[in-house]
Parts: structure tokens; C-alpha cells; sequence
């Protein structure tokens, strides 16, 4: 709600620049997709790595 607010703010003073920023905001979320995918693939092998090396502890009933 907020950057709603804050485009109808920008909307209100430069009407140009608020229908770029409309236009190329789709673009912008499509260009930076792939990023967030990486960042989910690594986040997860970081989770799967962490849980690898944590299993002997787990095994033998060390708690933290």
C-alpha cells in the first residue's frame, strides 16, 4: 500500500517518470527472476550442506 502511495505521490508530481517507472517495472522484476532463482538453488544447497554435516551430531543425540 505504501509504494502505491508513493507512485500516486510521484504520479501527482512527475507524470512522465511515473509512467516509465510503471512500464519498466514488469521488465525489471522479469530481468531480476533468474537472480532470486539462484539465490533460492544456493540457499538450499547451503541447507543441505549445513544438514550433511550436522548429521554425525544428530546421530549421536548432541543437542545445541
Amino acid at each position: 500500500m505504501v509504494a502505491f502511495i508513493l507512485w500516486l505521490l510521484l504520479l501527482l508530481v512527475c507524470w512522465p517518470l511515473a509512467l516509465l517507472a510503471l512500464v519498466l517495472y514488469p521488465l525489471v522484476w522479469l530481468l531480476l527472476l533468474p537472480l532470486r532463482l539462484v539465490g533460492v538453488v544456493v540457499g538450499g544447497v547451503f541447507a543441505f550442506l549445513t544438514g550433511l554435516i550436522l548429521l554425525p551430531a544428530r546421530l549421536l543425540g548432541v543437542r545445541r
